[in-house]
């Protein structure tokens, strides 16, 4: 696990240098193919994380989304901002949160300002604007080369794992 912790000076937030993707798959429960995060950058404890995906033409949506004009479809962008999210919100809670999940409970203002295509490097900034209890809220940015692609505001709920049937 590469992850490096900086202790800022009293009352600043601590930051979590990068959360690489063995602890991304530690903290949360999604798996290839919808594990749609490579790392975690900047996670300023309860406050903000800068999650990154590289866009691959190998990507699996992309056979049928479109064939001959391939475009990472908005619901995974979307998708990709609620997996930053629950990174932080893990990350910020401690190891009794690992493996917790996540579940939306709304997406509000979702816009999508252009294609995302193979070859980009998505990077989500997730910054938390509040939570109470297990119910936390977020606004995102996803950005390609610092230029806005999509952004949402969402809420969240954080919740123990069913057992299996």
């Amino acid at each position: 696990m590469d992850q490096a912790v900086k202790q800022g000076s009293e009352g600043s937030t601590q930051v979590v240098e990068l959360v690489d993707i063995q602890r991304i798959m530690h903290d949360i429960p999604h798996r290839y193919p919808f594990l749609l995060l490579d790392r975690v950058v900047d996670l300023r404890l309860n406050t903000s994380a800068i999650g990154v995906k590289n866009v691959s033409v190998n990507e699996s949506f992309f056979a049928g989304h479109f064939p001959n004009h391939p475009v990472m479809p908005g619901v995974l962008i979307i998708e990709s901002m609620a997996q930053t999210a629950a990174v932080l919100v893990v990350e910020t809670l401690g190891p009794d949160a690992a493996g917790k999940v996540v579940y939306f409970m709304s997406i509000e203002n979702a816009k999508f300002r252009r294609p995302v295509v193979p070859g980009d490097q998505l990077r989500i900034h997730c910054v938390k604007e509040r939570n109470r209890g297990n119910v936390w809220k977020f606004h995102a940015i996803a950005k390609v080369n610092d230029v806005s692609v999509a952004e949402a505001t969402y809420a969240a709920m954080i919740m123990d794992r069913a057992e299996p049937l």
